[in-house]
């Protein structure tokens, strides 16, 4: 399994850093609902609950949460359609994944929670 190490994995939680950020400021520059934002931004984070299931079914789960695919779709359907909910609700996961992945929560393996692209996370002892 190749995980991202080292410098490269300093650079990939920049990039999210730097999503994360982005995405605050256009979530501002439109003016949307803090509210809003604060209620949903842990959402994507239910994902985790198929883990009770198993740790296959978990990491599924979890990368389709947290994968940027869905994400794109919802933000350039909102920007095409022109419609705000799919804008604000983009960005709100945007900003969610950017957040994670700044903070070296990445896409997971089968093997479990801890193995992500980033890395290994956690203390071995969780594993």
């Amino acid at each position: 399994m190749n995980q991202a190490t080292g410098n490269i994995r300093w650079i990939l939680r920049i990039e999210g850093l730097f999503l994360f950020i982005l995405s605050l400021y256009i979530y501002n520059f439109f003016d949307y609902s803090w509210t809003i934002f604060i209620i949903y931004f842990f959402v994507p984070d239910l994902s985790m609950l198929a883990y009770l299931i198993n740790k296959k079914v978990g990491a599924i789960s979890y990368n389709i949460a947290h994968s940027l695919i869905g994400v794109y779709i919802i933000l350039g359907l909102g920007v095409v359609l022109d419609i705000d909910l799919y804008k604000m609700v983009g960005l709100i996961w945007l900003s969610h994944i950017g957040f994670d992945r700044s903070l070296g929560y990445g896409l997971k393996y089968e093997e479990g929670f801890t193995f992500t692209h980033l890395g290994k996370i956690g203390k071995s002892k969780y594993e």
